[in-house]
């Protein structure tokens, strides 16, 4: 799945470790998901939809 995660998290200068407090995750969470190598549940789907004040489908592409 692609997602955008790595360029809103530069916008706002924020480190994999920030984000991943912000979304209650681990960094390497973080970091397999902005590689594409993890699939995000619904649930932190919509934690980070609500963090960026995105939709979803904004945040994340189906490959």
């Amino acid at each position: 799945m692609k997602n955008r995660l790595k360029v809103l998290r530069a916008e706002r200068d924020w480190t994999q470790a920030d984000l991943a407090e912000r979304l209650d995750v681990s960094r390497q969470t973080i970091n397999a998901i902005e590689k594409g190598k993890f699939d995000p549940s619904l649930p932190l789907a919509f934690k980070a939809s609500r963090l960026f004040g995105l939709t979803i489908e904004e945040i994340f592409q189906d490959d």
